[in-house]
């Protein structure tokens, strides 16, 4: 995608052929601003304080993580160093543990001196399959937008957090079908929830479709389900950082409240899946994905910019107000409408997602 016309990934390989760089999130939208990973520490820091964020690009962060663990130290027990380091960084988001398994699974049997230029290869090709599978994800959901009757004169669609392309390496999930729809013509506008605490919906959705040129309209989380209730709301689309063989669905904190205010209101909600995000071995979403449960100051606190153009962040709580901040939530495949991935649009079943992925029939 691009930024001011000049086209971006999220993260890549820099001129020297060892540093990584990638877009700093935390300072998005007031501040566009690229950072170099050169260690392994770097790498585990970008992923656990969210200068990279969303399922696809923390795995491929990871890839590089583990490439510049090797560049360092290309032992077997900085292998399994990088891995367990890398591995500890976000507890929910699988396709960090599916990265990271098949770099150890690669770079493992290689001698010591292969593996440096093995993982960095092998990251690249991460990135590039990440950036072909967000594509094919947009064009399988174009298809389904057609197939949609907008209510007035254009499709208004509702997302929540981002998982646009800067939750990948390039395109999106959930937000790819709707840079389709855009790029061929259809009138659509989004409805665009601020996301709290983090506020990725009001940050980094808006600020991605507005340098895309695609209209929206920034929205209290709460006011999804008014929106639906009076016709305002085609359908809904969100990304995934989790999904059960069965078809449940774990994201961003607030996901659960849109998919039960949707179903109330008859409107499909749809989830946008790359394969990595699909766990095989967990059934039940509830009982068996771990919710990371992050710093009460992302609650407590508000960073903005002041009218004096500085970055400043203030409390928001009274003192003494204890504050919890589970990340994500689970919304069970009975309240998903379908599941859009690269390979085609499925129900939120077993049956469904084995239609698209035979292959995985024995691990499922």
């Amino acid at each position: 995608m691009k930024v001011d016309g000049q086209p971006y990934r999220t993260i890549w390989l820099g001129a020297d052929g060892t540093t990584v760089q990638a877009i700093d999130q935390t300072l998005l939208p007031h501040r566009f601003v690229i950072r170099d990973l050169t260690t392994l520490e770097d790498a585990e820091r970008a992923i656990r304080t969210m200068i990279v964020r969303g399922a696809p690009l923390i795995g491929a962060a990871a890839g590089y993580g583990m490439a510049l663990a090797m560049a360092g130290d290309p032992s077997d027990a900085g292998l399994e160093r990088a891995y367990d380091v890398l591995l500890a960084s976000r507890p929910t988001a699988v396709n960090l543990r599916w990265a990271l398994d098949d770099l150890r699974g690669l770079l493992g049997p290689l001698p010591q001196g292969k593996r440096r230029e093995a993982a960095y290869r092998r990251a690249a090709e991460i990135c590039d399959e990440d950036a072909e599978i967000c594509r094919r994800i947009g064009e399988n959901g174009l298809a389904e937008i057609r197939r949609l009757e907008p209510r007035g004169e254009r499709l208004n669609a509702l997302t929540h957090c981002n998982a646009g392309w800067l939750a990948t390496v390039d395109w999106g999930t959930a937000l790819s079908p709707i840079y389709h729809a855009h790029n061929a013509g259809i009138p659509i506008h989004v409805w665009v929830d601020e996301t709290r605490p983090r506020n990725q919906g009001a940050s980094l959705t808006a600020w991605e479709l507005a340098k895309h040129g695609v209209p929206h309209t920034v929205i209290a989380d709460n006011a999804g389900g008014h929106l639906m209730q009076h016709g305002k709301v085609d359908f809904c689309i969100v990304g995934t950082d989790r999904t059960t063989r069965r078809g449940d669905v774990c994201n961003k904190i607030g996901t659960y409240l849109k998919a039960l205010a949707a179903h109330d209101n008859g409107v499909p909600f749809y989830v946008g899946l790359p394969y990595p995000t699909i766990d095989w071995t967990i059934a039940d979403g509830h009982r068996d994905i771990p919710i990371e449960e992050r710093h009460p100051h992302e609650v407590s606190r508000l960073t903005g910019r002041a009218d004096s153009g500085e970055i400043v962040t203030i409390d928001v709580l009274p003192e003494g107000s204890p504050a919890a901040n589970p990340a994500f939530d689970v919304t069970p495949a009975r309240l998903v409408t379908a599941l859009i991935t690269e390979r085609g649009v499925c129900a939120a079943s077993e049956a469904g997602l084995l239609s698209l992925y035979p292959e995985q029939a024995k691990a499922a």
